[in-house]
């Protein structure tokens, strides 16, 4: 599609809102009801263009991440608009609120919000968003990934059939669309992704003075106590590495273990694994990696950290033969004794390889999780309550999830999103609703009854106007 495609389509959001002015609330329950029957449906269209897109995708966890993880936050929005609408009083200045001046907060539409959703999730990680930018008041462009052809081409069919385009416009195509796509003069631009691509978005963006909301990810830490349950640890780790293959923003990225606990720990999560998973190769609740490019990634890291050392060790329950398959299937792999110089511990994986490093104080965990970006999400498991403060205040990261992962994502009265490298805004609940409108300040002042009053801050200036200054303040 070409920039002046794109850009008439953002005209014609843009005059429509002028035109019409915000939404009501009427008018947002009906946008936020219309996508949840959307994705009800055609939730069995969803979870098969997911599985073609894939080559092998459960289709069981396409349900819950791709369908009915998108209804609470819907759900929730449904629930608390009119609070959210109404916005919020203020105290205006002492002593002008005695004397009837008034002071607010109104949240405003801020008007058409431009996003860019990615691959790993490409329902959960539209809708989801959408939800809070529709209670919002907001119309939505939305550029799909290229990855997944048959999910985004549905996308686009189904908005198109329930939504106008003055509402939610679908804009197919690869990064030459996608680049043209951040070059326009949206109100809003919200892109989930790569820190590497969100960059280039930042700066294209900044040529428009678009305001963005980033959904990055980064290396999600786990640490694991010597007070945790081994067990019930590694069943959350491997449940969390192993769903989508490992292929979501906030997966398990490494593993810090107390060395008491490594060696149950490491044999737990084999055992956990067999049991999720009793064969791999066939097994359709086993995801594929979404293509070559990032199979052959992922392999380059496997062989960078045999090459420098680790010791690699295979979770293949079935000792399956992987070099002859129909997908990109990798068995969850667990990399012991990784070293920062390997790229494993660099970049983000985004797939089944989990490195796995030993500490014997809880405070090596702390300096290594400072040492490198902010991650999306981190992850303690222990029953040591001041141990766990004091790793939650001593590290920051986007989200905290204790004794589990990925969980705070799920928890719609949460704020989600990143800080620093993995992330600028987030959404969800209220925070969602906040970000996808202008806070706008209202003050209305003392009625002309009054107006005698503000003369000693007018010129001519009389007497000492210090005094009167101090008197104010």
């Amino acid at each position: 599609m070409e920039y002046q495609q794109i850009e008439a389509i953002l005209k014609k959001q843009k005059a429509f809102f002028v035109k019409n002015g915000p939404p009501s609330y009427e008018l947002r329950i009906d946008r936020l009801n219309r996508m949840k029957t959307l994705v009800m449906d055609n939730r069995y269209k969803i979870v098969d263009a997911l599985n073609e897109d894939f080559g092998v995708r459960s289709k069981n966890q396409s349900m819950a991440t791709d369908v009915y993880t998108i209804i609470p936050s819907i759900e929730y929005a449904k629930k608390n608009l009119k609070k959210w609408m109404a916005g919020s009083k203020r105290k205006p200045n002492f002593p002008l609120g005695l004397l009837g001046a008034k002071a607010s907060v109104a949240y405003e539409p801020l008007g058409t919000v431009g996003m860019i959703s990615p691959w790993n999730f490409p329902m959960f990680l539209t809708f989801s968003p959408a939800a809070s930018i529709f209670a919002a008041g907001n119309q939505i462009m939305h550029k799909p990934s290229e990855y997944t052809e048959h999910s985004s081409n549905l996308m686009k069919e189904l908005c198109d059939t329930v939504f106008d385009e003055e509402e939610f416009a679908t804009i197919l195509g690869g990064p030459d669309v996608g680049a043209t796509f951040t070059q326009q003069k949206f109100d809003h631009l919200l892109y989930t992704g790569s820190g590497a691509v969100a960059k280039h978005i930042m700066k294209a963006a900044a040529e428009n003075l678009v305001p963005v909301t980033l959904e990055l990810g980064g290396k999600s830490p786990v640490i694991v106590s010597n007070t945790a349950d081994s067990a019930i640890a590694a069943k959350r780790i491997m449940l969390g590495k192993t769903m989508n293959a490992g292929q979501i923003c906030l997966a398990p990225d490494y593993v810090m273990v107390h060395s008491d606990k490594k060696d149950e720990l490491v044999s737990n999560m084999k055992e956990a694994v067999a049991d999720f998973y009793p064969d791999l190769k066939h097994n359709d609740d086993y995801t594929s990696i979404i293509n070559q490019k990032h199979f052959d990634r992922l392999q380059g890291l496997l062989s960078d950290a045999r090459e420098k050392g680790a010791e690699i060790d295979e979770i293949n329950p079935a000792n399956e033969d992987f070099s002859q398959q129909e997908a990109f299937k990798i068995p969850p792999t667990l990399v012991m004794n990784p070293t920062d110089d390997m790229e494993i511990m660099k970049e983000e994986i985004f797939g089944p390889l989990l490195p796995v490093k030993e500490f014997t104080n809880i405070d090596e965990t702390i300096s290594y999780v400072n040492e490198n970006d902010k991650p999306l999400g981190l992850y303690y498991f222990g029953s040591n309550k001041n141990e766990e403060e004091h790793v939650l205040s001593r590290t920051s990261s986007g989200g905290v999830t204790v004794n589990d992962v990925l969980g705070h994502i799920q928890q719609e009265d949460l704020p989600f999103g990143g800080v620093g490298p993995s992330g600028i805004g987030s959404y969800h609940g209220e925070e969602g609703f906040k970000t996808f409108s202008n806070a706008k300040a209202v003050y209305k002042q003392l009625g002309s009854r009054f107006d005698k009053l503000l003369s000693a801050i007018r010129p001519p200036y009389k007497g000492d106007i210090e005094k009167v200054l101090k008197q104010l303040t």
